[in-house]
């Protein structure tokens, strides 16, 4: 077992405590890894204020980890000590199954262990990233390009894959009509993705005066959300719009400016339930969908296609004992676009 310093929520809504907690003894086929950074997700804040049924209380959170590679177990094959690697928001699944074995992870049928407020197929519960050490199997750690910086790729570990993989499946591409709802950070890495992989892109975004910053993340056009003009001007426009706001919207609107056979793809999650009408649907022969990541290839692949095309999240990087502050600042939009934890204040 090995002691490690973290960054501890006791109880929901909790403010955060320093601590430890104890990693397991590494396994065979177990990669040790000195996290130098972990981003902050919005899921974070969600599961450590207990939003979402379930939570595992105290909680260490994280799942955009990045860092150094300090030991490996003695069937490792694809990692180094000092390897530059990552650890997403899952960290283990069955193997087995369909998903498993098709390289969608996320899907296992037995269920994935994620990587914090989990517990895993031995009944331990799971710690995050907020931490300075961690180890996990080498199936679930993933190369950092060398063009990544270590604090930039961290977001790439959730919001990168998160809006790669729909944008991918649905065939963003040239041709294609492409929205982005939401100008976060999940958003902003969305117009890069979608840019790079040749769509036209529109961002709809209730700030205008993000559209600057819109135009030079790869977007073509840029609407306000708040002017009514707006849904009708951009009617029956989009192939598909990648939702990547975690609040209500009004479902019928957006559905509204889809063309046929378009798509409204749900990557943000709002703690309440969405309605919409089913003949929003039915004229138009449109469809509502969501994404939840994505397996270990296609993360690997997200990786190296960000390196390859430049696409960096924009980051604001912080020390341990800011975290709280942080988290109410993601809850007021204050932020340009994700936080980064730096581990070596923890």
């Amino acid at each position: 077992m090995c002691t490690t310093h973290v960054l501890t929520v006791p109880s929901a809504k909790a403010p955060f405590e320093k601590g430890t907690i104890e990693r397991r003894q590494l396994r065979p086929d177990d990669v040790s890894i000195d996290i130098m950074f972990s981003g902050i997700c919005h899921s974070d804040i969600h599961s450590a204020s207990g939003d979402w049924a379930g939570g595992i209380f105290p909680m260490v959170p994280g799942h955009e980890i990045t860092g150094i590679v300090s030991a490996v177990g003695e069937k490792v094959t694809k990692f180094a000590i000092g390897d530059r690697v990552g650890v997403g928001c899952y960290v283990d699944s069955c193997g087995e199954c369909e998903y498993c074995l098709q390289g969608e992870e996320q899907h296992c049928s037995k269920g994935f262990v994620a990587t914090y407020n989990s517990l895993d197929y031995e009944g331990n519960p799971t710690y995050g990233g907020y931490s300075q050490h961690i180890v996990v199997t080498e199936r679930f750690v993933v190369q950092i390009p060398d063009r990544l910086e270590l604090d930039v790729a961290s977001p790439l570990l959730c919001a990168g894959i998160t809006t790669y993989a729909p944008l991918k499946r649905w065939k963003a591409g040239p041709g294609k009509k492409v929205a982005i709802l939401g100008m976060g950070g999940l958003g902003h890495v969305a117009i890069q993705f979608a840019h790079a992989l040749g769509a036209e892109v529109t961002v709809l975004s209730r700030a205008k005066e993000k559209e600057k910053e819109a135009l030079s993340f790869g977007a073509d056009h840029y609407f306000s959300t708040l002017d009514p003009e707006t849904f009708t001007t951009l009617a029956s426009r989009f192939d598909l719009i990648l939702n990547t706001v975690s609040a209500p919207i009004d479902v019928d609107a957006y559905l509204s400016l889809l063309r046929v056979d378009g798509t409204l793809i749900n990557v943000g999650a709002p703690a309440e339930p969405s309605q919409y009408n089913v003949f929003s649907l039915i004229m138009s022969r449109r469809s509502i969908a969501g994404s939840l990541v994505g397996g270990l290839p296609e993360t690997q692949e997200m990786l190296d296609f960000a390196a390859a095309h430049g696409i960096t999240p924009q980051i604001e990087v912080i020390r341990a004992d800011q975290v709280d502050e942080a988290y109410e600042r993601i809850l007021q939009s204050d932020v340009r676009y994700r936080f980064v934890i730096d581990i070596s204040t923890l």
